[in-house]
């Protein structure tokens, strides 16, 4: 944790994002690093949980991180907080919680809060269309015999 703690801090200093890092680790062995790049890759979804994420899974050849440990600077957002669980880590150690995150600006409360709406209530309208047309992916889906179930 202290790593991924001073990974943080270094990561402010060199102005390549906001002041978060995580590790994915196995065994004591840190698989894979990620810092927060937000502003400088121009990518609202490279958060440091998912940077790391994405370098672990490749580095592994997995898109499944069963058996490996997160470390993270800060309590994951809810975008990371699905990541966690898309990537099936068996668990999670974070440093600073999401309060103490919104303290210094980097507040998700909204988000939380949109989550609990219905599609119509959320400040950005979301309404189903093509319903009759919806299932076709999934049929194609599962009648293809060599998907990769995930």
């Amino acid at each position: 944790m202290r790593r991924a703690i001073a990974l943080a801090v270094q990561n402010v200093k060199s102005e390549r994002g906001g002041p978060f890092a995580a590790l994915i680790t196995r065994d004591d062995e840190i698989i894979a690093a990620g810092t927060n790049v937000v502003t400088s890759a121009g990518d609202p979804t490279a958060h440091a949980e998912i940077t790391a994420i994405r370098r672990a899974c490749d580095k592994l050849g997995t898109f499944d991180l069963s058996g490996y440990t997160l470390y993270t600077s800060c309590e994951p957002c809810p975008m990371c907080f699905g990541a966690v669980y898309w990537a099936r880590l068996d668990r999670v150690y974070y440093a600073a919680t999401h309060a103490e995150a919104a303290q210094v600006g980097f507040d998700d409360s909204h988000i939380y809060e949109e989550i609990d709406r219905t599609p119509e209530e959320r400040s950005i309208p979301m309404r189903r269309v093509l319903e009759d047309e919806s299932w076709a992916p999934f049929e194609t889906w599962t009648e293809y015999e060599d998907r990769i179930e995930y």
